[in-house]
């Protein structure tokens, strides 16, 4: 009989939940609050001094609480579960918009509103990358697994199997792969859905009579109702997802302590009872296995240089462009000025030409990110082992940054301007999507690989539960330790399998640093250097993430030769 080809473990219902609600507004508010800000500033508390660094000190104390929130969040899925995380997080950001537009001055209230949004959008954000493993799910077959995961195409049914397997359920290996490309095409999706429908809001409600503060407060509402709904989607779309059926905030305050183990169906068969971590120590086991997994390392990395991108592209392209103008005199005949990043503020009244010029640039850019993305995520699926479309992702990202960088002049018309930048914010969108996507793959299938049994040192193990309680059923004697070691190997395996939450958290934790490492630094180099300076960090980070890929190419392809001639 033929083996069924599943794309996913999850329902469609739980996937189309994933794609279409989790995914894309976790952008969607992030992109609504950021781009509405301003307004609330100015029309809503009424400063209309100083208000670029307002907004810059609210995104950075943002962007720093995020920093500390994401793992722990991802630790929190861990125990309660992604479902549970999904729908408090979705709450928390409704309950943020509207204490938001209640604030009557900056600091305390602005800020305190701010921080409540960064502990609701982590959450989600984080989410999305611990919710992609648990919708793939991992096949049941862990040696076909890890053979699949070392080769450069999927599973196909004319692949040889052993004949106990050959009934068994077989999940398509680069699944995790296609469906990332999706996850990246959604987010995007997520950011037009932000610009085409939350942000004309304000001006709607002020054609229909209302005091542009009374605008800018219903927007808020009427987005914060939209976050309530996603949350009800999540509540009930996301329920029983695969591995995620214990789980409940009923083991948030867990006690460390395993259930009494169950009797064995035959001797050497371990129990199902796991020694849960704590806290603190399933973030550190999440960490260290970025050391002991190149999949996860890579995965890691390609985060931080993600993040990075996208601050990349929004942030300094308009400033980079705004410079331009400034300094040619081109803001409306006004003489050269000198700008600084700390003055960023609103380039669209400050410089209407700049900020026409920075929305084409950065309109294509994420044009063709938008389109690239499902392209990456088939070509991830084709090139497991060498991880070939995120070097050229971080190809074009070193090209792209260094090239723009290098520009006299961003425009693409006029006597000195030409349409070769606008393949420069090709290669730059590229870039940045190539990254998320493939990031998100390689992550996802080094988390399936532990689960299919990828054997890890068992003393970082040991060392985590030496404080755990023992059990009878551990003290064995000597003359049963061999028999029992294997099944203390794959329970460790299931230990290391239960922390997908943690690792999607340190996941955004890496990019979180990657988003202030560009913010501060970038904007000092640009401030003191030149304005190209946060462009050839982006294109140092990409060399980063070039070289770290070829590294864990190198790896894949010394283990497989080895594998091949081992008796």
């Amino acid at each position: 009989m033929a083996s069924q080809r599943t794309l996913f473990t999850a329902s469609r219902l739980q996937t189309l939940t994933y794609l279409l609600a989790v995914c894309p507004f976790s952008i969607a508010f992030l992109v609504f609050i950021n781009s509405s800000i301003s307004f609330v500033v100015t029309d809503l508390i009424g400063l209309h001094d100083g208000e670029g660094d307002v907004v810059g000190t609210l995104g950075f104390a943002d962007e720093l609480l995020a920093l500390a929130a994401c793992p722990i969040w991802g630790a929190l899925s861990d125990r309660v579960g992604v479902r549970h995380v999904c729908v408090a997080g979705y709450a928390i950001v409704a309950i943020s918009l509207v204490v938001f537009v209640q604030a009557k001055n900056i600091y305390p209230q602005l800020l305190l509103g701010r921080l409540l949004f960064s502990v609701g959008g982590s959450a989600v954000s984080t989410m999305v990358t611990a919710v992609l493993p648990v919708v793939t799910g991992s096949t049941s077959r862990p040696q076909e697994y890890q053979r699949s995961l070392s080769s450069d195409s999927t599973l196909t049914s004319d692949q040889p199997t052993s004949p106990d397997a050959a009934n068994e359920p077989r999940t398509v290996t680069g699944s995790s792969s296609r469906l990332a490309g999706f996850v990246g095409a959604c987010a995007g999706c997520g950011a037009l859905v932000s610009l085409a429908l939350f942000l004309p809001l304000p001006e709607r409600f002020q054609k229909s009579g209302l005091s542009p503060a009374e605008a800018i407060r219903s927007s808020y509402y009427v987005v914060a109702v939209v976050a309530v709904s996603v949350s009800i989607c999540c509540l009930f779309g996301l329920r029983n997802l695969p591995g995620e059926e214990r789980k409940g905030w009923k083991s948030f305050l867990s006690t460390f302590r395993r259930q009494a183990p169950e009797p064995r169906q035959s001797q050497g068969c371990q129990d199902d009872g796991l020694y849960p971590l704590s806290y603190w120590r399933q973030l550190r086991t999440a960490v260290s296995l970025g050391f002991q997994n190149q999949e996860i390392l890579l995965g890691y990395v390609g985060g931080f240089v993600a993040r990075a991108s996208s601050v990349g592209i929004s942030l300094f392209i308009p400033l980079f462009a705004n410079h331009y103008y400034r300094a040619a005199g081109l803001c409306n005949n006004d003489p050269p000025k000198e700008i600084f990043a700390s003055d960023m503020g609103d380039i669209k009244k400050s410089c209407s030409e700049a900020y026409i010029l920075a929305s084409i640039l950065t309109g294509v850019s994420q044009l063709v990110a938008l389109l690239a993305a499902p392209l990456f995520g088939f070509l991830s699926e084709k090139s497991r082992r060498y991880h070939l479309p995120l070097l050229v992702s971080a190809l074009s990202g070193i090209v792209g940054y260094l090239a723009f960088a290098l520009v006299p002049n961003p425009q693409f018309k006029g006597p000195d301007g030409s349409v070769g930048v606008f393949i420069l914010m090709a290669l730059i969108g590229i870039s940045q999507i190539g990254a998320i996507v493939c990031s998100l793959a390689v992550l996802s299938n080094g988390i399936l690989k532990i689960s299919a049994g990828e054997k890890f040192p068992r003393a970082h193990y040991e060392q985590d539960r030496g404080e755990q309680p023992l059990y009878e059923a551990d003290r064995v004697s000597n003359e049963d330790q061999p028999l029992l070691e294997g099944s203390g190997n794959q329970n460790v395996q299931q230990q290391y399998s239960q922390l997908k939450g943690s690792i999607a958290g340190v996941y955004s934790l890496y990019g979180g640093a990657g988003i202030l490492l560009l913010t501060k630094l970038g904007g000092y180099l640009f401030d003191t250097l030149n304005s190209g300076s946060p462009f050839y960090l982006m294109a140092a980070f990409n060399v980063i993430l070039f070289v770290t890929g070829i590294i864990c190419g190198l790896v894949n392809k010394a283990r497989s030769t080895q594998a091949q001639v081992a008796p």
